[in-house]
């Protein structure tokens, strides 16, 4: 399956996200990130990218990886929203003036996504939107 209409406006309205990987020795690593967006594969490069810790842990053979991408509309009222995905990672080069540079594509496996309509915590009557999809 595919992320939805309202999931895709959604992640391509946000500039940033935050990635996790796992390093060879186990150490998880979380670092806010910008990305670029096919409709499926989500993409990190960066300044220097062949030189992140992210990078270096795929290399490493830790390809599973998680993604999230959250915002918080409003304080008052509280108003959380977010996508969050588990995949893997691999390396692949992306061309720039300088040469081709490591960049990571993330294959989703699995995400899930809650409140992306906005709403206020209050006004769900204790129930949020929520969806959770198996990508194939």
């Amino acid at each position: 399956m595919a992320f939805t209409d309202e999931e895709i406006a959604y992640i391509r309205s946000q500039p940033l996200a935050r990635v996790a990987t796992v390093s060879a020795e186990e150490q998880p690593d979380v670092v806010p990130v910008g990305f670029e967006f096919d409709g499926f594969h989500f993409f990190i490069g960066g300044f220097d990218p062949g030189r992140t810790r992210r990078t270096r842990n795929v290399e490493s053979g830790q390809t599973k990886v998680a993604l999230v991408i959250d915002d918080l509309p409003s304080t008052d009222p509280w108003t959380p929203r977010f996508l969050r995905v588990y995949g893997t990672a691999e390396i692949v080069p992306q061309q720039r003036p300088s040469g081709p540079v490591p960049i990571l594509k993330i294959t989703p496996t699995i995400s899930w996504s809650m409140n992306l309509d906005a709403r206020p915590l209050g006004d769900h009557g204790g129930e949020l939107t929520r969806t959770r999809t198996v990508h194939e």
